[in-house]
């Protein structure tokens, strides 16, 4: 039985290199959406709510992204309509107002769901909330986004900060996960795009 000791060991050792890897891919950061350097395609959405000063009306199908132009871009896509959701937005009105003569904007895609639920939870959140200057929109693929931004399944939340539809940062959150620190590196991306 002696001699099967150094097998029993070498067992145990490649059994906690695996566990080892597999720890590591797990605790790897969630990907989701268009990375750094990467474009921002096309998409067709349905503006739900919010920024009525936009010149798009409530109900009407078209491409958001592509109406931003050049502009500086906060683009989000939530599977849910909460308060640490709220204070994100509340915290990029202000950035907004703060930085008009820039023209840094922001909007909100509604996912996870069928499109009339969405549109009805986005305009009742705008509403509950007060949000005046960032739109709430639902994409045509409501259920996870369009195919060409590859928004995973598993981010509740995924913030894709981008200018003359080039990304410039990307932050993706399972649920659970935005909390004040994450709101503020948010926040300082958006700002980020403006100075």
């Amino acid at each position: 039985m002696e001699f099967l000791k150094p097998f029993q060991r070498l067992t145990a050792g490649i059994a906690a290199i695996a566990l080892a890897s597999t720890a590591t891919y797990c605790m790897a950061d969630l990907v989701s959406g268009p990375q750094p350097g990467d474009g921002v395609g096309a998409f067709t959405v349905t503006k739900a709510a919010g920024n009525p000063s936009d010149g798009v009306e409530d109900g009407k199908r078209l491409c958001y992204r592509c109406r931003m132009g050049s502009r500086p871009v906060v683009m989000i896509f939530a599977r849910t309509a909460d308060q640490p959701l709220a204070k994100l937005v509340n915290e990029l009105e202000g950035e907004i107002k703060e930085h008009a003569d820039a023209k840094l904007c922001s909007f909100v895609n509604m996912i996870g769901g069928d499109s009339d639920s969405l549109k009805n939870a986005a305009t009742k959140f705008v509403k509950d909330n007060g949000i005046q200057n960032v739109a709430f929109v639902v994409p045509e693929d409501s259920q996870n986004g369009p195919d060409n931004l590859k928004i995973s399944p598993e981010a509740d939340l995924t913030v894709v900060c981008y200018k003359s539809s080039k990304v410039v940062s990307s932050h993706a959150l399972k649920k659970g996960e935005l909390d004040d620190g994450k709101i503020n590196t948010i926040v300082e991306a958006a700002c980020g795009l403006v100075e």
